[in-house]
């Protein structure tokens, strides 16, 4: 069975290059693995299965980083890093993708 590819939405690409920026700027947030997806989703380069599992699961995973005591969630002007990586893997836009694209993947 061949692997299935996706392409990235409008929204999860400005997203993206909206995380870049305000990591560069502020030099905070995500690893090298969130600026790699950042450029991935920003180019509109297809996502393989795997690339959409891991998204799933890094959503998953980093959704408590809303709750930052620290900066602040959805800022140009101090971001948090969570805010600032969650918008390397297509922000809000990638999350919804990622969820539906990984339960149509395991139907």
């Amino acid at each position: 069975m061949a692997t299935k590819h996706f392409t990235p939405t409008l929204r999860m690409a400005s997203a993206a290059r909206r995380g870049l920026r305000l990591r560069e700027k502020f030099n905070r947030g995500g690893a090298q693995v969130g600026v790699d997806r950042a450029h991935q989703l920003a180019e509109r380069r297809d996502v393989s299965e795997a690339d959409v599992k891991a998204m799933h699961s890094f959503f998953a995973r980093h959704a408590v980083d809303k709750d930052t005591a620290t900066h602040k969630w959805d800022s140009d002007s101090d971001p948090s890093a969570g805010f600032i990586a969650w918008l390397l893997w297509g922000g809000d836009a990638g999350k919804a993708w990622a969820d539906a694209k990984a339960k149509a993947l395991d139907a």
